[in-house]
């Protein structure tokens, strides 16, 4: 029977650290901003947004939404940006994809100062994570550490199992737990033998968007494991890539889907806006 990693719990103790923080820098005269631009009419990439908003009133930050046509060209998107790197009120600047096929995702990411760059997804951020000197870490990948430090678990000298290789989650974790002194392997769509590799991981990250794919006899007995996964089945409940009713009883930790890594992903981007506004101040 695994202990359940509750999201929702450890996320909020880290909102109300961050909230006290905030708090003392208000006192000093600085209230940490985050600009988030969404372009086009995607009803998930609203409730995300929307959500940003909420997370940064409950924690005391300054939150601004820049709404832009769906029709927005890449210059006017890249001026945008620009205007918002310039602003002093501003310390962190995200642009929510997935973006219009006219605008080039990369160029835009590039676009962003790294110092603002909350989402941590710029080409220097990544590289100061591999270097182990990243003043921000990928949301996603940071909650993630989050959830396991804060739940007691150990990463050094285990064996850690990435399924997913993707640029948001996958990479990232892998090098954050290889940083932990984690002995880490990532497995993808051209992996053989899959359930073998699976088989010996004390930590097992699935990130790979596909329903309940991994079952208990891909997990060994005492695995802890992390479902990063949030799907819809036909019925419309949530589900993760974690078969949750057979994995659960073998493993001796997992996050459930939804309230597991879900609600670490805002508030690790508040910790960055959060550092974001320290060093810029």
């Amino acid at each position: 029977m695994a202990q359940i990693i509750d999201g929702k719990k450890i996320s909020a103790q880290i909102r109300e650290e961050i909230a006290a923080e905030v708090a003392q820098m208000k006192a000093e005269g600085t209230v940490p901003g985050l600009a988030v631009i969404i372009v086009g009419e995607n009803p998930a990439s609203k409730v995300y947004v929307r959500n940003k908003g909420k997370g940064c009133a409950e924690v005391g930050m300054y939150s601004e939404i820049i709404e832009m046509a769906e029709e927005t060209t890449q210059a006017e998107l890249l001026a945008k940006i620009d205007e918002l790197n310039a602003r002093r009120d501003i310390h962190g600047i995200l642009v929510q994809l997935p973006l219009p096929k006219q605008i080039d995702e990369r160029a835009v990411i590039a676009a962003i100062s790294p110092s603002k760059d909350v989402d941590a997804f710029c080409v220097e951020n990544i590289g100061e994570m591999m270097l182990g000197t990243a003043d921000f870490l990928p949301c996603t990948p940071a909650g993630i550490m989050q959830l396991l430090a804060r739940s007691g678990i150990e990463v050094a000298g285990k064996e850690c199992v990435v399924i997913g290789r993707s640029n948001i989650v996958g990479k990232p974790i892998s090098q954050l737990l290889l940083a932990e002194n984690g002995t880490v392997t990532i497995c993808h769509s051209k992996t053989k033998n899959l359930a073998e590799v699976t088989r010996r991981a004390d930590i097992l990250v699935v990130a790979i968007g596909r329903a309940d794919f991994v079952t208990g006899d891909m997990v060994k007995d005492g695995a802890v494991v992390i479902d990063v996964g949030m799907n819809r089945r036909a019925d419309g409940k949530l589900t993760g890539d974690v078969d949750y009713a057979s994995v659960e009883p073998k493993a001796s930790f997992i996050t459930p889907v939804p309230g597991g890594v879900g609600p670490m992903t805002i508030t690790m981007l508040l910790k960055n806006t959060l550092t974001a506004a320290k060093k810029q101040k």
